[in-house]
């Protein structure tokens, strides 16, 4: 059975669409991978987001670590036993964590020392410990373990990030390495960081394809630095990752975000938006976005969208079941957020194959932002 291949089917300018075949199954990129932080996806059964059409779900690291414990997951059969889920998992490395968790947190080049914020516990997170627990949770994508830091920090505090990230990166894959069989069925990659410098990024690019990964993120955005700045770096740092294997922009993110990520060469892509706005009351439609608590909608007959997989229920309903506060609520605007991201990659998809990209972009971001 195949461990890892990444093959590209078509392409149109820089953005190319095409597969990632693991023994879980076929990943359709470009992908978003909704995010099942602590062994779910939010509001939503295992089926339910598959039916959806999301081929990879996302999981953390940290989270998992703290609450249940990788330990106990792998007794427990592994991580897609556990949450009944039998397609492809990518887990985050807790590299996030320790730039959102700062406070909690004190790094040196072992790894990060933190509280838990749960109960105050102490615990060492190193690259070897961090690969060590993606192993134990049967991850499939494994993220190299890395330092975050704010793109708004000094240049001498980037360059010292990236740069220590680096040196994680290798002892992250030689952790993955000696992991016997679970090196012989998963795939790893690494992550570039630079923050918005792109010397910085041309460096940490080039260390990470001379470990040598499966595949490689780009990350350090999508951390308050704004869409102009973000797509500023991506007009370049695709391009600095090598074009056989697959790039996946971390966190990000909204939908014309990813549009414009996708032109500009990315792949795979993840964030809890979707999930944490249909929680929230927000709906992500091709008319931009809608927030159901608005009293406009109070008496609207009318569906989110006629081919969702919540059409059925009125915006009326829906009103009422987020302003209620009933669990229901959350679950069907979660199950239409991720339905319409999913619909938004299928569509992406497509046009590139189709070589009408530009078209799809163009005629999308009209309707969106007149929405």
């Amino acid at each position: 059975m195949t461990r890892f291949a990444f093959s590209v089917h078509a392409t149109d300018g820089r953005a190319r669409t095409g597969e990632i075949a693991m023994q879980r199954g076929i990943i359709r990129t470009p992908a978003f991978m909704p995010v099942g932080t602590a062994a779910t996806v939010k509001s939503l059964k295992p089926a339910t987001v598959r039916a959806a059409g999301a081929d990879i779900i996302l999981g953390n690291t940290y989270h998992l670590m703290l609450r249940p414990g990788a330990e106990r997951v792998a007794r427990l059969g592994g991580l897609h036993r556990f949450m009944g889920w039998d397609r492809p998992i990518l887990t985050d490395s807790g590299g996030y964590q320790v730039m959102s968790l700062s406070d909690l947190t004190k790094r040196d080049e072992q790894g990060v020392a933190f509280k838990s914020h749960l109960d105050g516990s102490r615990h060492l997170l190193t690259p070897e410990r961090s690969t060590e627990i993606q192993r134990l949770l049967g991850s499939d994508i494994v993220m190299a373990f890395d330092e975050l830091v704010p793109t708004t920090s000094t240049h001498e505090v980037q360059a010292a990030a990236m740069e220590r990230s680096m040196r994680w990166a290798r002892r992250s894959r030689d952790a993955f390495l000696s992991g016997g069989d679970h090196a012989a069925a998963a795939a790893q990659f690494g992550i570039q960081q630079g923050a918005l410098d792109e010397g910085l990024r041309k460096s940490s690019a080039d260390a990470l394809v001379d470990i040598g990964f499966d595949g490689y993120a780009i990350g350090g955005l999508a951390v308050g630095e704004g869409q102009a700045a973000m797509f500023g770096v991506l007009d370049y740092a695709p391009a600095q990752l090598p074009a056989d294997r697959p790039r996946y922009l971390m966190g990000v993110g909204k939908p014309d975000d990813i549009v414009g990520a996708v032109e500009r060469g990315v792949d795979m892509f993840d964030c809890v938006l979707p999930t944490r706005s249909g929680r929230t009351g927000q709906a992500f439609t091709w008319d931009g976005p809608l927030n159901i608590r608005n009293a406009k909608f109070a008496e609207d007959q009318s569906p989110l969208d006629p081919d969702s997989p919540v059409a059925e229920w009125s915006k009326a309903y829906l009103h009422h079941l987020v302003r209620s506060g009933e669990i229901l609520g959350a679950m069907l605007m979660t199950e239409h957020n991720i339905w319409f991201y999913q619909q938004l990659m299928a569509g992406l998809r497509a046009a590139i194959v189709e070589g009408r990209l530009a078209a799809f972009a163009a005629a999308f971001r009209a309707r969106y932002g007149r929405g």
